[in-house]
Order: C-alpha cells, then structure tokens, then sequence
C-alpha cells in the first residue's frame, strides 16, 4: 500500500512537470516570440544585423508586342493600272532593296513610251524653228507674230515632254535609256527596301488599277516595341531608359531596347502605351509577335535587409527581431526588389532601430516550428 502511493505521488509530479513545461513552451512561442537557453544559442551561433538604406533598382514587369511603325508599313500600287505577268512574293517572305517584286504588262504602257519618243522628236523640231525665227526676227525678215509662235510650239513640247518623262518615272522607265529599239509593254515593280512580306493580293494574270494595292511590305529596319504599362508605374518611367524583352518560346534570349516615347493617355483598362525602339534585333522578331517586357527602375535608396535576414514560411515572409540575448519576435515583412545580397522592405517602419536576426535566422525558424508542433 505504501509503494503504491510512493509510486502515485510521483506520477502526479511528473505530471505536473510536463504541464510546467508545456506552459513555459507556451508562454515562450505566444505572440511568435521565441526564446531559447543558453546552450541552444551556442549552438545556432547568431549573428545581427539592422535595417538600412541600400541602393535597389525595382524591376517593372509588363508585356508588349513587336510592332512596326507606320512610316515602315508600306503599301505597293501602280500609278497605271496593268495584267500582273510575274512575282513571286508569299507572306513572310524576305526581300532585298531594288529586287523585282512584280512585272505588269499593259498596252498604254507602250503608249506612254511612244508618245515620249514621238514627243521628244517633236521638241527638237520646234526648238530648231524657234531659233530659226528668233535669227530672222533680229534682222526683221520674220514677223514678231511668226516668231511667237515658234516659241510657243517650243514650250508647249518641253512642257509635253517633261509631263511624260514624270509619268514613266512613276512606273519606272528610265527615259534617259529609252529609244525606238527598246520600248517595252512590260513594267517592273522593285522593293523599296530590305523587309519582309505581310500581305499579296494579288495573282499572275489579275488586273489590277491604279487604287489596288499589290503587297503589303515591313521595313524590318526599325522595329520598335509597343508595351502596355499600368498606370502606377508611369513615374518610374522616363524616355532614354533601358528595358530587356523576351519572347516566351526563348526566355534566356533578352533584346535590349530604348525608351522612346511614353503615353500621355490612360485607357479604360488602367493601362498606357510606351514605346521602345531595339538596340540590338535580329530576324527572328517579327511585327505581332508578343514579348515579356522588364524594366529597371532608376536606382534608388531603400531600406533594406541582408538576404539571410528574410524567411519564407507558409506563404508569407518574416525577420527575426532580437528582444534580448535569448528572446526574438518573428515579424512579418513585405519584401520588394533585390540587389547586391539585400532584400528591400516595403514596410520598413516596423524594423527601423531594431536588431535583427542574419545568421541562424533559419535555424531559429525550426525550433519556433518544432516548439509549436510539439504543442
């Protein structure tokens, strides 16, 4: 009988001593603050640091698409309507400056070069006369009235002559070539520029007139970037400033561009249009292709903590804050950019003049949790 009571009283101590203990664990981790013993210290060996002002450039995420200036769209027509005879252009096709893009034929293209020639013939004639009764005129052998005239037949075929040698121009027939040997009922149609093929109308042996385009034609030469910007981040933009895209299908491929031109317009969706022209391209950007858009902020002071100092646990982020040798708070942070082995902290208030926690952060995080599961 008396070692069953020896044996009930010290089952009732123990007991008591875990609920002691089991207390102590809660008054300890109540609030998140965490307090160790001496030999645990020891053992993390902590080190401290404070928050301070580091230099941090935020990054803007946006999205854009490869775009093409309108200077740079350019729609091919003729001035004279005509059959097509040739081309050879397919959507997406890359072309070079001065290929033949198109042949058209056409009787009045024979026509013009006829009535230049005829015309040119005609202005020889006339001057030739003109100065003959100009040389009479001056010895009165020839009326003032004849005279006159002449000049007027002269004028009026240089007048004739430059008009036709414009309208061959337009469908480009170098008159300075042209004779009664080489007239031709063909006209060639040649590319502008280097670029690539966005739209072809047409097909051999269509009509085409004057008002229809043929092609649509990109001068790739100067792509720029049309980004949508919200607009809390507009006064973190400026032009000159540097940005980087990529395309999905290649992120570790970046393109540099430059800030041209930032939007003076808020849409409905909150958003505006900023402009950027590349620095460095390559043919495999192509106008409407959608990139991922990130743009540097201007550097600038922050408070910031060193990157060990900032743990990440269920979802949230937190610091350690140092109450005492063995005491510390775990409190919740909202971190921002990074730069240089520091963490900005966006509400930074709460840390300023508080000691905190850099090395053996981590391992103060797992025996809050041990502690709590425990309970």
């Amino acid at each position: 009988m008396k070692n069953i009571i020896v044996v009930t009283i010290t089952l009732l101590s123990l007991f008591a001593c875990k609920s002691q203990v089991k207390q102590q664990q809660e008054i300890a981790t109540a609030n998140n603050i965490l307090e160790i013993s001496e030999k645990q210290k020891q053992a993390i060996r902590l080190s401290v640091d404070s928050i301070s002002k580091q230099n941090i450039a935020g990054t803007i995420k946006a999205t854009g698409k490869v775009d093409v200036p309108p200077q740079n769209q350019i729609s091919i027509s003729t001035a004279f309507g005509g059959y097509v005879k040739f081309t050879k252009l397919i959507p997406g096709m890359f072309f070079k400056k001065g290929e033949v893009i198109a042949i058209l034929e056409d009787n009045q293209y024979i026509q013009l070069q006829q009535d230049y020639l005829v015309t040119k013939a005609n202005l020889k004639a006339a001057e030739d006369e003109y100065l003959r009764q100009k040389d009479l005129n001056a010895t009165k052998a020839s009326s003032d009235k004849n005279m006159e005239q002449a000049l007027a037949v002269y004028t009026s075929q240089k007048v004739n002559l430059k008009a036709l040698e414009e309208k061959l121009k337009l469908i480009n027939i170098n008159t300075a070539q042209l004779s009664d040997k080489n007239i031709s009922r063909n006209i060639n149609i040649y590319a502008p520029f280097d670029g690539v093929v966005s739209t072809v109308n047409v097909n051999i042996g269509k009509y085409v007139a004057p008002s229809d385009v043929l092609f649509e034609l990109l001068n790739l030469g100067d792509l720029h970037l049309k980004v949508k910007v919200f607009e809390k981040d507009l006064p973190n933009l400026y032009t000159g400033q540097t940005l980087y895209t990529f395309a999905n299908g290649n992120p570790s491929k970046k393109y540099k561009c430059e800030v041209i031109l930032v939007g003076k317009h808020i849409d409905d969706d909150g958003t505006t249009e900023v402009h950027a022209h590349f620095t460095d391209s390559d043919k495999n950007l192509l106008p409407g292709m959608y990139m991922n858009v990130e743009i540097k902020d201007a550097e600038q002071k922050s408070w910031s903590v060193k990157n060990e100092a900032v743990l990440n646990f269920e979802g949230k982020n937190y610091v350690f804050v140092m109450l005492d040798d063995r005491k510390f708070e775990l409190a919740e942070v909202t971190p921002g950019d990074s730069k240089n082995g520091y963490t900005e902290i966006k509400n930074s208030d709460v840390l300023i003049g508080k000691k905190l926690i850099v090395d053996g952060a981590y391992q103060l995080l797992m025996v809050l949790k041990n502690t709590e599961e425990e309970e």
